[in-house]
């Protein structure tokens, strides 16, 4: 369902569509990761494989899920025409990123520490506007493909925010300021999401459209209260992670989900071919619409789970202008 003019709408690679189209959402996802740096250093990110794909996301969508988003951004394995095929064969939505990962995937010459503000935000904002380059900035020529990005990431790491990781936060709200484009972020295990939070807030990002991941890992309950007191989003992705040790997913949404109710997205944030059944893996990316939908229902929180996966990811992702 194509969204009305002058209505919101959610940018997928096969189109805009309505907010209410997205039906129950996954929001923190890696469907393809094609051969690239990172999957050099860590051979198990390799999710290139658009047959198992299918397979993969055919039962997502049997089981009654309907949009995914992709989290891995400009040059460090992000294919366009990989995704886009997958969407047409399974019927899933998916939003397609821009932006910078961390710096660890990328070669220390890298394009990022050398083109200025202004170029990485005419990059982002091409890729959301006018479409995702086919070669994903390989060069050294860009051919621009119909299928656009719907939003725009950074990542911060261990470490306290650095010079550089600023200057992203700035062609990050830049591109998002210009063109409405929503903002997730990556943390490490949560580090420093109240100063990611702070920073936008303080480059007048809407935070009602930036979503922080993985803050589940971080394991402090009234840390993360201050965090969503912010106002910001935040995505949890850990819950089928936790082995022998307290299940922190389970501690945060028992705590703070029903003060926050709006504020709270979910995904399986499942990297790694070992967490596919398509891939002989386990437990499967139907694994927050089985297993998890069950426990939810047992810590007598069932009643948010429409939030989580319907209504919030609905407002998170739909364009701000």
């Amino acid at each position: 369902m194509e969204p009305s003019p002058n209505q919101p709408f959610v940018r997928t690679v096969l189109g805009d569509i309505s907010p209410d189209a997205m039906g129950l959402t996954y929001s923190h996802e890696h469907i393809i990761i094609d051969e690239s740096y990172p999957t050099l250093g860590n051979p198990l990110f390799l999710l290139n494989d658009v047959e198992k794909v299918v397979e993969e996301l055919q039962r997502f969508y049997e089981a009654g899920g309907r949009t995914m988003v992709d989290t891995m951004p400009a040059d460090c394995g992000r294919n366009v025409l990989k995704l886009a095929e997958v969407s047409r064969r399974t019927g899933v939505h998916i939003i397609a990123p821009t932006g910078i990962h961390l710096e660890q995937y990328y070669l220390p010459n890298h394009w990022r520490y050398a083109y200025t503000e202004e170029q990485l935000t005419q990059l982002f904002v091409a890729d959301v506007t006018e479409g995702i380059d086919a070669h994903d900035y390989n060069g050294p020529y860009v051919e621009r493909t119909p299928h656009k990005a719907g939003m725009v990431k950074l990542a911060t790491g261990d470490e306290k925010i650095t010079a550089h990781q600023e200057k992203i936060f700035h062609t990050v709200v830049n591109t998002h300021k210009e063109t409405g484009v929503p903002i997730l972020t990556h943390t490490n295990f949560g580090k420093h999401s109240l100063d990611q939070a702070k920073l936008f807030d303080k480059m007048g990002a809407d935070l009602k459209h930036v979503v922080i991941s993985h803050v589940d890992r971080y394991q402090d309950i009234e840390y993360n209260r201050e965090l969503l007191q912010t106002g910001v989003r935040v995505e949890l992705d850990s819950a089928f992670r936790w082995k022998e040790e307290v299940n922190w997913t389970y501690k945060f949404l028992e705590a703070l989900l029903p003060d926050f109710p709006d504020q709270i997205t979910m995904g399986m944030d499942a990297a790694k071919s070992s967490y596919w059944l398509s891939y002989g893996g386990k437990p499967g990316l139907n694994f927050l619409l089985t297993t998890f939908k069950d426990n939810l229902q047992q810590m007598g929180l069932g009643n948010y789970y429409e939030n989580i996966f319907f209504k919030n990811p609905a407002q998170l992702y739909a364009f701000c202008k």
